[in-house]
């Protein structure tokens, strides 16, 4: 008889123990169907002991070992102990939720027959300019693990420099991993890598495949089989027995966090992951995450710089700031863009207007009384969908349809208020008749599909004039794409999240990274009340390296990230006084005491304070130490999990956030 110690998806700190009275002998890493309460669950063996420290009569037998899969590696199980350990989660529920869906039930997934993938053209490798083999040789002459850093500006040709590298592993017999941010991003790489190496077998692995198909994939690469691997941040726990090189692209995407069940940093284990194997991991970006920049100046990551573009002809776009102080908008539209769209229509250049909002606008307001369009749920605002004549919350999904009258005081003279890209896209159908304008957003591109043909559309020139949202704004190569013009954008200058610069710098340069990728130059205009704001000066000079150090040395006089290391308690109920009563006694803990080095602020209200009718409350807690942080949060964790709770209540942890 054996004890298997069993990993089981649950948010239970634990691991459970079940006698093995069979004859099969069980491995770590095996998959077994075990009884759970009053059902069946299907665990993953961790351990296999020959005693228990429960008592031997309150043991229940495992049922049935499955033996369809190899025992899963031990790598796979060192990435994912470490993922537990650094960002607080059950085990169970880590292993639980790398695997496929198929993988975790006990009746499987009804297994078809894979298509035929649709014939791609053959693709030749262009020749590399200087930077781009200096960046090449340098990674294939490095040795073991070495975290390097490619920056380079947008259409120096990062996606070519990761290919020449994949080619060389899989000469060498090896496997890539290349991760995305996006499913969006994945079907332009895909075909572009399908076309390159023909001969390999490449498998994608994101949230749109079939259940399935993306076991099937997931499979392919488990055994070896599939030489390229394209996925999505989950793709990162994939075990591959000849992985030699992690590729994670555009990573500084927030993409890259998962933001429920475990909040893991998918760039963050890849450089993990590649250190647990001793193999080389990049990290693409025009605009590096600030952490990851001030790893490259201290010299934790090797830094590769692309200065220039790829395309012999192209250069990097002229980028001008359009003071609208002074200036009458229609439809937020000022003249001189109107000017710029009808001259690129004249020449049959395509043209970007870029406003990341979407939606006909965002609220509808009653000027009699002052009602808004306001979630009943949440504490945000309903975006009027005018195509379809609803109103949508695009934090919880409620939606409504569009009252006749005010539903305060009657009054049927409501209108709508901003701007989103249905509304602009109707207002510039209406200016320029004769353009073929396509929109761009998560309500025309809903699916693979889609996205695909719209992709489709654009590359065989069927459009004149793109509106999008930030869909359009990374990672993206339209030939034809002469301008972008960018509106709204001052909103993140005044937003309370401290992260927000960064994160508008890196939208406005990978958005005008849209034009001028090929023989015709591009140009890019800003609107902006604020000429004169550093930020916008760095994007006139596409100036990277200026705005980081700028804005690393703020951080550092502020104690933020990445000079501090933070950890964020969140607690939602029905009652705002709940959530924030439970964080006050998470915050009286005794081991604040213990751990000198670690402070936490006061309990407060989340920005978005109400979601889905729960309110929500924070609790951060930070050091100066990760070491500090780190030998801390465990302790901690387990004194919040023995508080009084009521039953409504939920909370959760999560290491280094995003949002604060």
């Amino acid at each position: 008889m054996s004890i298997l110690q069993v990993a089981l998806a649950l948010p239970l700190h634990r691991l459970f123990d079940y006698r093995w009275q069979g004859e099969a002998v069980p491995l770590p890493g095996q998959r077994v169907r075990v009884p759970f309460g009053s059902g069946e669950r299907v665990g993953v063996i961790v351990r296999v002991l020959e005693h228990s420290a429960i008592e031997p009569g309150q043991l229940k037998d495992a049922l049935e070992l499955l033996d369809d899969l190899p025992p899963l590696p031990a790598a796979f199980f060192e990435l994912c102990e470490f993922a537990a350990n650094y960002y607080q989660a059950p085990l169970g529920e880590v292993i639980l939720q790398a695997l496929p869906a198929g993988l975790k039930r006990k009746d499987g997934v009804i297994r078809r027959q894979a298509r035929r993938a649709e014939t791609v053209p053959l693709l030749a490798a262009p020749p590399l300019n200087a930077e781009q083999r200096n960046a090449v040789e340098t990674i294939q002459a490095g040795a073991g693990f070495i975290p390097y850093l490619l920056h380079g500006v947008t259409g120096s040709g990062k996606t070519e420099v990761y290919l020449q590298l994949v080619a060389s592993v899989i000469a060498g017999g090896g496997q890539a991993l290349l991760l995305v941010p996006e499913i969006n991003l994945t079907p332009q790489l895909e075909a572009r890598v399908r076309g390159r190496f023909p001969e390999a077998r490449v498998v994608s692995l994101h949230s749109e495949l079939t259940e399935a198909a993306r076991e099937r994939h997931w499979r392919a690469a488990f055994s070896g089989e599939a030489d390229i691997v394209l996925g999505t941040r989950l793709a990162i726990f994939t075990p591959m027995p000849r992985l030699q090189l992690i590729v994670v692209d555009e990573e500084h995407d927030p993409s890259f966090k998962q933001q429920d069940g475990m909040r893991y940093s998918a760039r963050d284990l890849a450089v993990v992951r590649a250190s647990m194997t001793a193999i080389p991991v990049v990290l693409g970006s025009a605009t590096p995450s600030l952490e990851s920049w001030a790893n490259a100046q201290s010299g934790r990551y090797r830094l590769l710089e692309l200065r220039l573009r790829a395309h012999q002809a192209a250069s990097l776009p002229a980028v001008r700031l359009l003071d609208i102080r002074r200036s009458t908008l229609r439809e937020g539209v000022s003249d001189s863009i109107v000017a710029a769209l009808q001259d690129r229509l004249e020449k049959g250049e395509q043209s970007l207007v870029f406003l990341n909002r979407r939606g006909y606008a965002p609220v509808l307001a009653c000027a009699a009384c002052g009602w808004i369009s306001r979630c009943r749920r949440c504490a945000a605002n309903l975006v009027l969908h005018l195509a379809d004549r609803r109103m949508r919350c695009h934090h919880c999904g409620f939606e409504a349809r569009v009252p006749p009258a005010c539903p305060t005081c009657g009054n049927q003279d409501i209108h709508p208020f901003g701007r989103g890209t249905q509304r602009l896209e109707a207002w510039l159908q209406e200016r320029f008749p004769e353009a073929r304008i396509l929109r761009v957003d998560r309500d025309s591109a809903k699916s693979r599909k889609q996205w695909e043909a719209m992709l489709e559309r654009i590359h065989q020139r069927e459009a004149d004039i793109l509106v999008g949202t930030q869909m359009l704004a990374k990672g993206h190569d339209f030939p034809g794409l002469t301008l972008v013009a960018a509106l709204g954008a001052d909103a993140a200058l005044f937003a309370a999240d401290w992260r927000a610069p960064e994160r508008l710098f890196a939208q406005l340069m990978q958005v005008a990274g849209r034009a001028g990728r090929a023989e015709r130059p591009g140009e890019v205009l800003i609107q902006t009340q604020y000429p004169d704001q550093p930020l916008y000066q760095a994007v006139v000079t596409h100036d990277y390296p200026g705005f980081a150090g700028a804005m690393l040395r703020e951080r550092e006089q502020a104690g933020f990230p990445p000079y501090a290391f933070q950890a964020m308690l969140r607690a939602e109920a029905p009652a705002m006084e709940t959530a924030l009563a439970f964080l006050a006694a998470a915050q009286a803990a005794p081991e604040f005491s213990a751990h000198t080095e670690v402070m936490a602020y006061d309990p407060v209200p989340m920005r978005l304070h109400r979601l889905a009718s729960l309110e929500r409350g924070q609790l951060l807690v930070e050091s100066s130490s990760r070491r500090a942080l780190q030998a801390f949060l465990p302790r901690w964790r387990e004194r919040i999990e023995q508080l009084p709770a009521p039953a409504r209540l939920r909370w959760h942890l999560e290491v280094d956030p995003l949002e604060c």
